[in-house]
């Protein structure tokens, strides 16, 4: 694991978004119902069918969360980096989990207990707006992920997710480079797409001069050229 040494998790809670504003007694009350844990890459997280005890929040990694068809195919929900948290809603449910979580690179997360999550939530009426804001926004990428599956090809899904990965570009937006977080059959079924389709396509706009393909470096000539074909 890229680190062993033991972590500050009052620290790491009091840094997070969701518990911004919060004064170190209740950042103390929280932390005492987190525990870290340290998944290597490839580790299953938790089963589909798991019970959920509370909620995770990614320190850095990557996870991936994902269910299996009956004929064993796999369908990836969601890609998580660092700072984003999952499982609140079915903490809320108080139902087993719906999807398993696997590592994609050596991670570390905090585990925060439903008990302790409920608890500051009683006290906390603040908490409770953000937390329930994160699953809105998580229900409106949900949304926005299902418009596109039933409204945009599969040529519009990729340039559209490429431009999600673009940095701050600065100046004309011209000769950008985009890393790809993952391998590109995890990518492909986040976009509900065949390994093979989205290849496929991807060297379709590289022979189109849109992008230039380098393993997991995607170069965009001009952004405003592949912007025009999103639509």
């Amino acid at each position: 694991m890229p680190n062993s040494q033991p972590i500050n998790i009052e620290a790491l809670l009091a840094n997070i978004p969701l518990f911004n504003g919060l004064a170190p007694e209740e950042i103390a009350r929280i932390a005492r119902g987190t525990r870290e844990i340290n998944a290597s890459k490839g580790e299953i997280l938790f089963h589909k069918g798991d019970p959920c005890n509370g909620f995770h929040l990614l320190v850095y990694g990557q996870i991936k969360l994902a269910f299996t068809s009956s004929q064993g195919t796999e369908k990836v929900v969601e890609i998580l980096t660092q700072g984003q948290s999952f499982g609140e809603a079915v903490m809320f449910m108080e139902k087993p989990y719906i999807v398993f979580a696997q590592a994609l690179t050596d991670t570390l997360l905090l585990h925060i207990s439903k008990n302790a999550v409920f608890d500051e939530l009683a006290r906390d009426h603040n908490l409770c707006r953000k937390m329930l804001a994160g699953m809105a926004m998580r229900l409106h990428q949900l949304m926005n992920d299902v418009e596109s599956y039933s409204l945009h090809s599969g040529k519009q899904r990729i340039i559209g997710y490429l431009l999600r990965e673009l940095p701050e570009v600065e100046g004309s937006g011209k000769n950008v480079v985009i890393t790809l977080p993952t391998n590109k059959g995890i990518i492909a079924s986040r976009l509900n797409l065949t390994q093979e389709h989205f290849s496929r396509i991807l060297h379709e706009l590289s022979e189109d001069g849109l992008i230039v393909v380098e393993g997991r470096k995607i170069h965009i000539p001009c952004v405003a050229n592949l912007k025009k074909h999103e639509g």
